[in-house]
């Protein structure tokens, strides 16, 4: 049985010293997506910087600064559909937590990047 079969990315440039701060968020937002059903959620920090024979490295993508640490981050899916399902009840959770308050980021959104896929090869 697979996995999922679509998945959202996100590629993100945190800020090093707001590093807890975000994992207190990312904690927070997979356990409500798991809980709207999303079959998996990863929140990933970038470990291997330089790794032999790759040129194009993720902080060189991204143009990370030395105080900013690129994170990888992907929640699966039963399908596109159901990640549509998924995400509006979601965001309609999140609507209603924070509709008298701002949610601060701790990262510029304009430096964060997203888009869904469609798993082509996977178990």
């Amino acid at each position: 049985m697979k996995k999922g079969t679509y998945v959202d990315g996100f590629i993100i440039k945190i800020p090093k010293k707001k590093t807890a701060e975000y994992k207190k968020i990312a904690k927070d937002a997979c356990a409500v997506w798991k809980k709207f059903g999303a079959l998996d959620y990863k929140e990933c920090i970038i470990d291997d910087v330089k790794p032999k024979y790759v040129v194009n490295t993720f902080p060189k993508m991204t143009k990370s600064k030395p105080n900013q640490a690129v994170w990888f981050s992907f929640i699966t899916f039963k399908s596109r559909k159901h990640r549509d399902e998924v995400n509006k009840k979601v965001m309609a959770y999140f609507d209603k937590k924070y509709a008298k308050q701002e949610m601060k980021m701790p990262f510029d959104m304009k430096e964060f990047s997203y888009a869904g896929f469609k798993v082509e090869v996977g178990m």
